[in-house]
């Protein structure tokens, strides 16, 4: 069964070029388009998309208020921030509201492609450096006291340590000499344990709670 894929831009170019790259993988299927938040809001409504390329910055509704809403009224779909910019204030809160990641515009077709079947299969696009020195800088202007989160063990919290400085599951269980398939079982209870949608958010919550410190600006 093909990924369903909601594209939102206010720019119509923008939004057919996507939608024909998409489209044109045999895995993906383009189900809609629209122009802004609001009309994203509808359509993911009616349409129950898996997947939905969201630009940050719209009229009538912006990405970020519109992903807040999409995900308050339903826990399928996955968002993933269209930006221009690599480092960006609405793409950081879009994260802490459950998108799973964020992608450039000037992305490569395989990696929008990629982008769309990683998130699709419940992963949080977290590979590109870019998104963990998002997070790093918006954690690092707001000084928290470091704590460990009592509902983990001390395992649960190296793996999240590890999560949130971006390694894969094959890497965390190099990294801590554990099987995959444990690391796996490790990041879902971390998940459940902390109510958290994905990896993203746990990417945040990390920083946030003071579990990893950003290093300095070099």
């Amino acid at each position: 069964m093909a990924i369903r894929v909601l594209v939102v831009d206010d720019q119509e170019m923008v939004r057919a070029g996507f939608s024909a790259l998409l489209d044109a993988q045999p895995d993906l299927e383009v189900v809609g388009q629209a122009g802004d938040g609001a009309e994203a809001v509808v359509l993911a409504a009616e349409l129950q998309p898996d997947v939905i390329l969201m630009d940050v910055r719209m009229p009538v509704l912006d990405g970020l208020a519109a992903t807040e809403q999409i995900l308050a009224a339903s826990s399928s779909p996955r968002v993933i921030m269209l930006t221009t910019f690599d480092l960006d204030d609405y793409v950081y809160a879009a994260l802490r509201a459950g998108a799973s990641g964020f992608l450039l515009k000037h992305s490569t077709p395989d990696e929008l492609a990629a982008a769309v079947r990683i998130v699709a299969a419940g992963d949080a696009l977290l590979a590109p450096s870019v998104t963990r020195r998002l997070v790093e800088d918006f954690a690092r202007a707001q000084p928290v006291v470091p704590i460990t989160p009592t509902q983990l063990t001390p395992r649960e919290t190296d793996v999240l340590r590890l999560v949130a400085r971006g390694l894969s599951n094959r890497q965390i269980a190099t990294e801590l000499v554990l099987a995959e398939q444990t690391v796996k079982t490790h990041v879902s209870n971390i998940l459940t344990k902390l109510d958290l949608r994905d990896r993203a958010q746990a990417v945040v919550y990390a920083y946030e709670a003071g579990v990893v410190i950003p290093g300095p600006r070099h």
